[in-house]
């Protein structure tokens, strides 16, 4: 009886289940007028992700969006903005971190950060991004509550 074929083809399996890649995850993040954190908020407004997996951004309550804040992304990484008051979708593949606002009320501090896998070599660029008073103080809860 000979066992070498049979154990080709077990191998043969279990290298074909290893080139697989594993599947991203979609995280959501809510669009709100009102939670836990006070006025126009996203929740949650501090995210850990790994690179290639998506956000999707939900209008909860209308006249809100997510837009990636200037200066404050990873070098190479696109920027975004979803529609308002309409639920999308946004892919991270370059790692480090993000801020992100909605466009209408960043002024409320309508902010949110985003860490993509465990690079955090531009957080020192984002803490030194000028925004307004409420947008920086949630910004730096946030940083605090990723560990950054």
């Amino acid at each position: 009886m000979k066992k070498y074929p049979v154990m080709a083809g077990f191998l043969m399996v279990m290298a074909l289940g290893a080139a697989v890649p594993a599947m991203a995850a979609d995280h959501q993040v809510r669009m709100l007028n009102r939670g836990t954190a006070g006025a126009m908020v996203f929740e949650p407004s501090a995210l850990r992700i790994e690179p290639g997996d998506t956000v999707t951004f939900v209008s909860v309550d209308p006249g809100h969006n997510a837009e990636s804040m200037q200066g404050m992304s990873p070098e190479g990484a696109e920027s975004f903005r979803t529609p308002l008051g309409k639920d999308e979708t946004v892919s991270f593949t370059v790692p480090g971190v993000y801020g992100v606002k909605c466009t209408p009320h960043l002024a409320m501090g309508m902010v949110a950060v985003i860490q993509v896998g465990d690079d955090k070599h531009n957080i020192e660029t984002l803490k030194a991004k000028k925004n307004p008073p409420l947008a920086t103080r949630r910004l730096n809860e946030a940083y605090k509550e990723l560990g950054l």
